[in-house]
């Protein structure tokens, strides 16, 4: 048997590579932030007083140009929010958006 790959095989598995790489990217941006499990009753209360919802039904009001939004890491789907607890999706939003440019300090 030999172990010298033909260019078929090698275009092969670099297509099987890159297909399970995207997949999972595809996941990733479809994701739900809404998995509130790991928050207290009163955390899971305030995050829904503050009306978070996803994706924003008010384009241009996303997490992600909020002043309060911290980016995901690596893979992940999800951020996080200075003003909410939780998972936060890029494209969601809340009453206490605040434009990145028009940040002055915390909400009130």
């Amino acid at each position: 048997m030999s172990s010298i790959f033909t260019r078929r095989d090698l275009l092969a598995r670099v297509g099987a590579v890159t297909a399970t790489a995207l997949l999972g990217c595809a996941k990733a941006r479809t994701a739900s932030c809404t998995d509130t499990r790991d928050l207290t009753p009163d955390e899971a209360q305030w995050r829904k007083s503050k009306g978070y919802v996803e994706p924003t039904p008010e384009p241009g009001k996303t997490c992600a140009a909020c002043a309060y939004f911290q980016a995901p890491q690596g893979l992940q789907a999800c951020g996080s929010c200075k003003v909410l607890k939780g998972p936060v999706h890029p494209m969601g939003t809340c009453f206490d958006f605040v434009a990145i440019a028009a940040h002055v300090g915390p909400p009130k």
